[in-house]
């Protein structure tokens, strides 16, 4: 079978802002057969607690703010793609302070811990040679709008992942869906929820340095506005085995977030000027010839404030369990670059087919998983939550 040759996603198309007109053409989309039910979790605040070991009140997923048991259950563990079957969801409400993620604030957001895998298992391909990142041209608007900064509060504080806008079948051309990393909005198996969640689109449009940005008009740092989540989804895979080193989680490390316009209007989509598609299912990395990772580096030598992308040909990171093997591609991007979107050509157009989620401790390579039926299901739940509305 021909391999699907890489492209760099910044070539596809140019546009200005005043149009929104950035553009990915046509090609497939994904669909939305059967909706797993997501459950409700504690309410948002505007401050999150301190202490690192606080459980938000309403005691964790399948409870809302009120210790009301939620509307949805987890999958079995198992749904062809190894350990990591199923899903559960989380509604938040939104803070009351519309302004809490102001410049200053958002300046302030650190990486998350960044994930680091073990060694080589059989299956596993040579650790790739370091390609080092380089900037996404800017305006971010004209080269790659649908990315964006994912921000939210853990109990250390505030803290910042990448994330992408994502077609939704049950909403053509008007999407408010946003594919990221399970770890940007849940814990793990030792952790929780993450609060007062934001995608920011084009994230920084000019590419100012850190120092200027809490200074920074809001303007400048948020184009496309805050567009704050009502609700977030992760896979079994992800809450059961994440955060402990276990590959399994590793290999269901992806969220979908369904966002709102901070103060009604457009869709997310129609605000931005486009959506990438997702290809589920794609081919393994042994019959791919090269991807292009984009993301907000936030960790040492980076500082959060510009977005780079490094492109190459994703090798197999074999994963514990039965669960799939990841991609990997040699990249210098550190924690913050995390749930950024990885993405190929696929006949003339551009589709993800993975996000970053665990990297070396070098910084010399990132992974990343395979968007399997785990993944569509996740996907498929959220789409299917809000198709009514």
């Amino acid at each position: 079978m021909r391999s699907v040759r890489a492209t760099v996603v910044a070539a596809v198309a140019v546009v200005g802002l005043a149009l929104g007109a950035w553009t990915v053409g046509g090609g497939d989309r994904a669909g939305a057969p059967t909706a797993t039910p997501g459950q409700r979790l504690p309410g948002d605040t505007p401050h999150p607690s301190p202490r690192p070991d606080r459980v938000p009140d309403g005691a964790g997923p399948g409870r809302d703010g009120a210790g009301r048991d939620g509307d949805g259950r987890g999958g079995d563990g198992r749904d062809g793609d190894g350990a990591g079957g199923g899903s559960r969801g989380g509604a938040f409400g939104r803070p009351r302070a519309d302004d809490l993620w102001q410049p200053d604030r958002m300046a302030r957001a650190r990486q998350p811990p960044h994930a680091t895998a073990g060694g080589a298992r059989s299956g596993t391909d040579r650790v790739p040679e370091p390609v080092p990142a380089r900037q996404v041209p800017r305006p971010y608007h004209r080269n790659m709008a649908p990315v964006g900064k994912v921000f939210f509060d853990r109990p250390e504080g505030p803290t910042v992942c990448s994330g992408t806008v994502v077609r939704d079948p049950a909403h053509p051309g008007a999407s408010n869906l946003v594919w990221t990393a399970g770890h940007c909005v849940h814990g793990g198996a030792r952790g929780t929820w993450m609060r007062n969640i934001v995608f920011v689109p084009a994230f920084n449009d000019r590419g100012h340095p850190a120092e200027r940005l809490a200074d920074a008009p809001a303007a400048q740092v948020s184009s496309y506005g805050v567009w704050w989540a009502d609700w977030s989804q992760t896979s079994d895979g992800w809450l059961r085995h994440g955060g402990t080193g276990d590959e399994r989680g590793s290999a269901y490390d992806f969220a979908v977030l369904h966002v709102r316009p901070e103060r009604g209007g457009a869709s997310l989509e129609e605000t931005v000027g486009a959506a990438i598609p997702i290809w589920f299912g794609a081919p393994s990395a042994g019959r791919i010839s090269g991807v292009s990772a984009y993301g907000y580096p936030a960790a040492p030598p980076y500082d959060g404030a510009r977005m780079f992308r490094c492109a190459g040909p994703p090798g197999r990171l074999a994963a514990t369990g039965g669960a799939p093997a990841l991609y990997r591609v040699g990249c210098t991007m550190t924690g913050g670059a995390s749930g950024g979107g990885w993405f190929v050509s696929r006949d003339g157009v551009t589709m993800l087919v993975s996000n970053s989620a665990i990297g070396s401790t070098a910084h010399t390579w990132l992974a990343g998983p395979h968007l399997g039926r785990a993944a569509r299901e996740v996907f498929d739940a959220v789409s299917q939550r809000f198709a009514e509305r």
